[in-house]
């Protein structure tokens, strides 16, 4: 195990690195200034050129690049005109907001991150029960309630959704407050009661897909010849089913699931901007639109440190979960 783990994590450092080159060469393939995007309308020749030798891009590219990764695991001198030393991790400084890129991120990711975990385990749970228990009661009334509500939840979008429900309880019935953000170790109440509509949204649409792919996922697994025969041989329903039939069928169902929250912590942005929080993928399209590199660039690595971290919790999860899955 151990040796998988630090075979995965080399793997997931490569991968960071090549993710950080792509970014860092954005930065040089645009077809524009990228410091004249970041300069005020009323910048001069004597401001651009200044604010190019204090970003370093008078420097040589390698020199740039070693100095940019250098600072993301021990700091480095930004100069004063960007705020002096920047601690670790640095990630540049952002001349659209006049502050270090990692202050911006370390206000952003725990909103998000309060979104997401949250609506996961809620999506998750409905959804990989549903399919379950309908794939067990194939056939039944509660199986078509099942299919009725997966398929329902397929074809909705979020901001759909969203809407919905803040119509119905913000808006009509108030009996919550318009979603915020509100950090859980100030008051966890006001925590859950600004954020429940993001997880429920979230939870509805992706718990269907889920609800579908448990049930089809079980439903193949019933009909394995060693379940037939752990029945055969007298093994009651839940141990056969529980302990053999369902460890099988949410194997795959790991992976989708360390792909999908991997992925929406890269960035909610249609949640964010439904509800109106500021969270990660809110202050990515932001950057974007003000042409806020340094914060685009960060954003990118950010995104795909959580990509590799879930693709490593899911494959060390297969042991747990798979006994024939042999980790080397």
């Amino acid at each position: 195990m151990l040796r998988f783990l630090i075979k995965r994590m080399l793997l997931g450092t490569l991968t960071l690195f090549a993710v950080s080159l792509v970014a860092f060469g954005m930065f040089f393939m645009l077809p524009r200034d990228a410091v004249a995007t970041m300069c005020e309308k009323n910048c001069n020749a004597e401001r651009l050129e200044r604010m190019r030798d204090e970003l370093g891009l008078n420097d040589p590219l390698l020199d740039q690049y070693t100095g940019y990764v250098k600072g993301v695991f021990v700091g480095r001198d930004l100069g004063s005109a960007q705020g002096g030393w920047c601690d670790v991790p640095c990630l540049g400084y952002s001349y659209i907001n006049n502050e270090e890129v990692s202050d911006i991120f370390a206000r952003v990711i725990p909103v998000t991150l309060s979104i997401v975990i949250p609506a996961a385990i809620l999506w998750l749970g409905l959804g990989i029960g549903l399919g379950m228990l309908s794939a067990l009661k194939r056939g039944t009334v509660f199986d078509r309630l099942a299919i009725g509500f997966s398929l329902t939840g397929a074809s909705m979008q979020l901001y759909f959704v969203g809407g919905i429900l803040l119509i119905i309880f913000v808006y009509t019935l108030k009996i919550l407050p318009p979603p915020r953000y509100v950090s859980l170790w100030e008051s966890p109440l006001d925590w859950a009661a600004g954020l429940v509509l993001a997880w429920v949204a979230l939870a509805f649409l992706f718990s269907a897909v889920y609800a579908r792919l448990s049930r089809a996922q079980m439903l193949e697994t019933l009909a394995e010849d060693y379940v037939r025969t752990a029945r055969a041989k007298g093994l009651t329903k839940s141990k056969a089913y529980g302990r053999h039939a369902l460890r099988a069928a949410i194997t795959p169902i790991v992976t989708i699931a360390g792909l999908d929250v991997g992925g929406a912590l890269g960035g909610t942005v249609i949640t964010e901007t439904t509800f109106g929080i500021q969270g990660l993928g809110r202050t990515a399209v932001e950057a974007v639109r003000l042409g806020d590199l340094s914060t685009i660039m960060a954003t990118v690595l950010i995104s795909a440190v959580f990509i590799v971290v879930a693709n490593i919790v899911v494959d060390l999860l297969y042991a747990v979960i798979d006994p024939r899955v042999r980790l080397g």
